[in-house]
């Protein structure tokens, strides 16, 4: 996983202790445990863990976690079983992680976040981004803070970069949005008040090409990662957390929802959707106007909905056809 420092995109607020904790809290609290008292610095994830940072999960955790210096925000009664240094049962982790990362960070959903921009030929460049200057930036575009771009890319018109690392012989097309606000809230909770913070970024790797009209949510805590030679295509949806490796090549107007892993050298259809969380194996084949909702091993080729062996599928429609459907 991309580790990046996340204060370049966020500004951190006020010092968040331990003892902060309980306020933020609320009466959220359970139970705890705590013997430790230390500045929180960063927001971790299973995946990617940092120093002196907090953790939300409702998931079994580890007992190898016990060495590390974190703190716990979880709603699973099991991680008290374990000799967790620093952790806090809460009964509403959805509000719990609201309130802390609201209070640690200035982030774009918020009005208290701010950047400064300077108009370089008709776009709106961030002081705190940086571009190569073999890169082309084109009209009307908004490059965001902490924005990084490598060598010999083009961002054609009318895009909007912002909490992102766009690599080398990168092509964005026009009209284009990368690093937006991830579709993250309390199904039960609704409204815009509710918003889960999205505080990670987008990583785009080496020579990609990205359509016109695309918009590529960043990460909720880590990233939305796009890798090398990754050729996307005009009006695709691709949700946060998602991970799309080297290789693949979507045809337009397929989305990809939240956190989707998908493998290697996989091509998918026009038009195909796929249901969050699921994962996709290396070398696949998507038919268009699929409907993916569960996991695909490496080499399949499927078709339909739901998605399946494509064999199977035109078995399928061709025995319909013959009973008149």
């Amino acid at each position: 996983m991309i580790k990046f420092k996340r204060t370049d995109y966020f500004p951190q607020k006020d010092d968040v202790d331990l003892k902060t904790l309980f306020l933020l809290l609320n009466n959220s609290i359970l139970e705890h445990k705590q013997t430790d008292n230390f500045k929180i610095n960063n927001v971790s994830s299973l995946d990617t863990i940092y120093d002196e940072s907090i953790l939300f999960t409702n998931q079994p955790l580890s007992q190898e976690l016990v060495k590390l210096n974190i703190v716990i925000i979880t709603d699973n009664k099991f991680n008290l079983e374990k000799s967790f240094k620093n952790i806090f049962l809460v009964n509403d982790l959805n509000r719990a992680y609201n309130n802390i990362v609201n209070a640690l960070f200035h982030h774009e959903d918020c009005l208290s976040y701010s950047d400064s921009f300077i108009n370089e030929d008709g776009s709106y460049i961030s002081k705190y981004s940086f571009i190569d200057k073999s890169s082309i930036i084109g009209k009307n575009c908004v490059i965001g803070r902490g924005v990084k771009i490598g060598k010999n890319s083009i961002i054609k018109n009318n895009v909007v970069i912002k909490n992102s690392i766009v690599g080398s012989n990168v092509i964005i097309c026009d009209n284009s949005s990368i690093g937006t606000t991830g579709f993250g809230f309390n199904f039960e909770n609704r409204g815009s008040i509710n918003l889960n913070p999205q505080i990670g970024i987008v990583y785009i790797g080496d020579n990609c090409h990205i359509g016109s009209g695309c918009t590529i949510d960043r990460g909720k805590i880590d990233v939305t990662y796009i890798g090398n030679n990754c050729m996307i295509d005009n009006q695709v949806h691709i949700a946060h957390n998602v991970i799309l490796s080297d290789n693949a090549c979507v045809a337009a107007q397929t989305g990809i929802s939240g956190s989707v892993k998908i493998g290697s050298n996989v091509t998918v259809g026009g038009q195909v959707g796929f249901a969050g969380h699921i994962s996709i194996g290396n070398n696949v084949v998507i038919a268009a106007k699929s409907g993916v909702t569960k996991n695909i091993n490496d080499n399949s080729v499927v078709a339909g909905f739901p998605a399946t062996d494509i064999k199977k599928w035109k078995k399928k429609i061709i025995k319909e056809r013959r009973n008149g459907y």
